[in-house]
């Protein structure tokens, strides 16, 4: 049976080679597992490497894409809605969202999609499925790319940088929120209300509001909602998981919001 996982495997501990033996022989990071050497090793393997944050490649071209991640780059604009992107790959991808053709249909939902591969991903928003585990913490993702992104929380890399004022992010939506800090720019709005976001992600979970879907449903008491985390606040109700508690008190709560009002009215005058 595979042992459960120490939430604090990475972050622990930094300078014991018991708990950390696989030895990085460039130089010398230490990491708990063989599988996160590895990881960090990618930052040394290659000919070609990224002067922010010391990323190596394999071509000069994968550098130059690498490179736009610093630098705020989008070469490659959408005729259509003007949007732009850092890869070519992404706006051929981002082509077909205008394509009137979409033959892909949830059978649950009816919602269509002009690819097979994103109406199986959106049906794991049904059926719960989550596929793709960590092998470090056992969390599980719907989607390859949310593992891929997770795994930086246990190696600690940080190669989104800021080319303003140098912080590091461990994912590029961080770095992107981070920006308006330096631009105030909310670049995503709504064309019903006018209200802008940061992110296009946000942006489409907002308009939900308007159209008033709800494609997130409860397995448990079928109610449904606009947007994932409800959902998943919802559930917990079923569950009796409250995974918010309070350091002082050690009283946990369901929610967020609750554990939040919680500090602030509760210990607001308390020493921490």
């Amino acid at each position: 049976m595979k042992p459960e996982a120490d939430s604090n495997d990475i972050t622990e501990h930094p300078h014991d080679d018991k708990s950390r033996p696989y030895l990085c022989t460039v130089c010398d990071k230490r990491y708990r597992t063989k599988y996160h050497l590895n990881s960090h090793m990618n930052l040394h393997a290659g000919k070609y490497k990224c002067t922010e944050c010391g990323t190596c490649f394999q071509s000069r071209k994968v550098l130059t894409v690498h490179s736009r991640i610093h630098s705020g780059e989008k070469p490659f604009e959408c005729s259509v809605c003007s949007k732009r992107f850092t890869r070519a790959v992404d706006l051929v991808k981002h082509i077909r969202c205008h394509s009137a053709e979409k033959p892909y249909k949830c059978h649950t939902c009816d919602k269509t999609f002009s690819q097979s591969e994103h109406l199986n991903g959106h049906m794991r928003v049904h059926t719960g499925e989550k596929p793709y585990k960590c092998h470090v913490c056992d969390k599980a993702f719907s989607k390859s790319r949310d593992l891929i992104i997770h795994t930086s929380v246990h190696t600690g890399e940080k190669p989104y940088k800021c080319h303003v004022c140098g912080k590091a992010f461990s994912q590029s939506k961080y770095l992107k929120m981070h920006m308006i800090v330096h631009t105030g720019e909310n670049p995503h709005k709504c064309h019903v209300c006018d209200k802008a976001f940061i992110l296009s992600g946000n942006l489409k979970k907002h308009m939900t509001v308007h159209t008033e879907e709800k494609p997130y449903k409860c397995y448990v008491c079928s109610m449904a909602f606009s947007q994932s985390h409800t959902l998943k606040d919802h559930t917990r109700i079923h569950t009796g998981e409250k995974p918010y508690k309070c350091s002082l008190c050690k009283k946990c709560f369901r929610q967020a919001s609750g554990f939040r009002y919680h500090t602030r009215n509760v210990h607001s005058n308390r020493k921490t």
